[in-house]
Parts: structure tokens; sequence; C-alpha cells
């Protein structure tokens, strides 16, 4: 959170230095980004936003984001023989495709070639919630002689010999509907009229009409809550065009 906060202060201070009565006006803008949160792992998905002018000051936008969502409480362990990672005691990924309606408005407006635009991001919009079991390999024998991949349902740690693969189990996946609600501040710091290049930096809540299974306990036999809530801070960096 302080890091957080020290970027969005950096970006206004930047903004109010470089400001200029010359600005530059454009039309329409879209952008896409890699997000990192604190419900995602080292990357936590990706992002599509398309905005248009409706005044001097405000933007229409329309928002697609795709994301990987984790319980907090999730702890990647080595398996007993095999020397590979899984998360014990998870029981399904939960993929959030999240669809935005939105305004963005104009705090600070950018020079021509220099200085940095802000705006204030304020979304809202359903949430589709991808919940699709979570695969491991097996060996029932303990040995890593004879592996299998099968949806993990509480089966001994000396049996997992790892992760099962990328998407497996896709196809039994079940949908979990809710929305989400975003406010955040946005900072585009290229110097090119036609392209755009910057980050955003915000507070965005996930709510699903009922608790997502993604865990059955933790480390060891330590049941864990699964939430129908999830609040993440968030920073996503973007490039896009202007017209």
């Amino acid at each position: 959170m302080k890091k957080l906060a020290l970027i969005i202060f950096w970006g206004i201070s930047c903004a109010l230095h470089a400001q200029t009565n010359d600005s530059y006006d454009y039309t329409s803008e879209f952008n896409w980004g890699i997000n990192k949160n604190s419900y995602g792992g080292l990357i936590g998905g990706f992002t599509l936003k398309k905005a248009r002018r409706l005044n001097d000051k405000i933007f229409e936008t329309f928002g697609l984001e795709l994301m990987n969502v984790k319980n907090p409480h999730e702890v990647r362990m080595s398996a007993y023989n095999s020397g590979s990672f899984f998360i014990w005691g998870k029981t399904n990924y939960l993929y959030a495709i999240r669809l935005q309606y939105g305004r963005d408005r104009i705090l600070f407006k950018k020079g021509p070639q220099q200085g940095v635009e802000v705006k204030a991001v304020f979304a809202v919009g359903p949430t589709i919630g991808v919940v699709t079991p979570y695969y491991v390999q097996v060996d029932p024998t303990g040995q890593g002689i004879y592996t299998y991949n099968t949806p993990y349902n509480g089966q001994p740690y000396t049996y997992i010999q790892g992760t099962g693969n990328l998407f497996e189990g896709i196809g039994q996946s079940k949908i979990q509907m809710g929305g989400n609600f975003k406010v955040a501040l946005n900072f585009e710091l290229g110097v090119v009229k036609s392209q755009v290049t910057g980050f955003e930096a915000g507070f965005l809540l996930d709510a699903y009409f009922k608790k997502v299974p993604l865990m059955g306990f933790g480390p060891g036999t330590t049941p864990v809550e699964n939430y129908s809530l999830y609040p993440t801070v968030f920073l996503t960096i973007f490039y896009g065009s202007r017209n």
C-alpha cells in the first residue's frame, strides 16, 4: 500500500510540475495492459480498454479484464518425490472475466510532448467467474514410478508429484456470477500524440453471489475460508493508441 501511495503521489507531482497552457486533444483511445494485484500471482492478468471523449474533461470507457484470482492462503509446496511444486489444499482455479463500463475524468492535462496526463477512473460491471478444477499429478504408490493427472480431492501429500497441465480441466469449469467496481488514477506518460503509455493504480472489488470454493484447507489440515468478496489493490502498465 505504501509503494502504491508513493507511485500515485509521484505521478500527481509530475503532472503539476509540467502543466502548460498548450495541450493537445484526442477523441478516442484504445489500450491494453498487464496487471499486477494483491490477489494475483507474478502477473495478475491482462486488460483491454476503449475510451471515447464525451466533453473536454470526460471520457466514456468500455473495459475487459482477464484475471487469475488466488486465495490469499495459497502456499506452494515441494512434492514428496519429484521436487515439483503444487498448492496444498487447492481445489479450484478462479479465472475472472470482468466487463466494465465507466468514466475517466481528466484531472491534469498533458502538454505537447511533455508532462503527465492524470485521470480519475471509475468503472463498474458484471464479473463472470470461471471456476476450474485444480489438477495434480498423483502416484498412488508414492514412489514416483506411475503418475496420472486428476482433480485434487484430498489425496495424501506423499501421493502428489506436482501440478497438472496448464488449463487442464477447463472443460469441467463452472460459472459463478458476480460484479466488480473499480476506482483508480491513470497516469499517461507518452511523448507521441498518437500513442499512449503509462500506468493505472487503484482499488478494485470483485463480489460474487456466493463463496468461490478455491481451497479445502491450507498447510497441514488447517481449514481455510473461501470468500465471495475479493478487494484488491492493483497496478496496470498499459500501452495503446489514440486519435
